[in-house]
């Protein structure tokens, strides 16, 4: 199986997934939490579960490490060569929130780096897929495929920044301020931030601190960099995915390539 034949399966299972969110999201669904502020529904369940389940028939033994599976159902995954990251439902508190904000991601890396990855938008039926060596690719609702890349912006003066709308901090808005961006615009979802930054619609998207977990980040990793920018964490390392931490405790940052340097150097003073 080739990569384009690997990113169409994903796709399709992501699809899948997403049907099975927007349904629950028609209805008047319960919430539970798994914490403070970490919203958990029928929807992340549900979606967790076919996916996990279509990713094993599709793709044999692959170790598929999904935020609403249990740890020991992907036991192994450091030492595998290839895993797949999954969030079943991106952006919970969006979607608890009915403001349409929320993705289904999967990624896949291999040797501890981002190779392929999808986002689904069941609110709005748009998807951004992009892999190594294939490029970027906006879905539309209506089916239409259209390449994308991100923005050719080199001056922060003008740059267009992305910012969490669930998760602010006052570190994260000194940063901001720091920068001394053009346009700041608040979004709920990291997946639908990346797509943002791989379409040339935004330019910087970041998240010092915790950023969530690699199912969070390796799907828009893999789409923002097909798309020709760069991700790292905010001390400006390479993310590795083959573990064995699971939070993205160093943050993450993704521009569109020009800015890179500049927002790192920022972010750090």
């Amino acid at each position: 199986m080739n990569r384009a034949e690997e990113l169409d399966i994903m796709l399709r299972i992501a699809r899948e997934a997403a049907d099975i969110v927007a349904r629950v999201y028609a209805t008047e669904f319960s919430v539970d939490y798994k914490g403070p502020k970490d919203p958990v529904t029928d929807a992340d369940r549900r979606a967790n579960a076919l996916v996990v389940a279509q990713l094993a028939k599709e793709f044999g033994p692959v170790p598929v490490v999904a935020e609403e599976s249990d740890e020991s159902a992907f036991a192994g995954w450091t030492s595998s060569p290839r895993a797949f990251f999954v969030d079943p439902l991106d952006g919970t508190l969006e979607f608890v929130a009915r403001n349409g904000d929320f993705v289904v991601m999967i990624g896949l890396a291999e040797r501890g780096r981002p190779v392929a990855g999808v986002v689904v938008a069941p609110a709005f039926g748009t998807a951004w897929i992009g892999a190594e060596g294939l490029g970027a690719f906006e879905i539309a609702a209506t089916g239409k495929k259209t390449p994308i890349r991100v923005s050719e912006v080199a001056e922060l003066s003008a740059a267009r920044a992305l910012v969490s709308r669930s998760h602010p901090s006052q570190r994260l808005l000194g940063i901001i301020e720091a920068l001394g961006v053009g346009q700041v615009t608040a979004r709920g979802s990291a997946g639908l931030k990346a797509a943002e930054i791989a379409a040339g619609r935004a330019d910087v998207y970041l998240q010092p601190g915790h950023a969530g977990k690699r199912w969070d980040t390796c799907a828009p990793e893999a789409i923002v960099e097909a798309a020709g920018g760069r991700c790292t964490d905010a001390s400006g390392e390479l993310i590795d995915y083959s573990g064995p931490e699971l939070a993205n405790v160093r943050g993450f940052v993704a521009t569109n390539g020009k800015l890179h340097d500049a927002v790192l150097a920022r972010a750090r003073g």
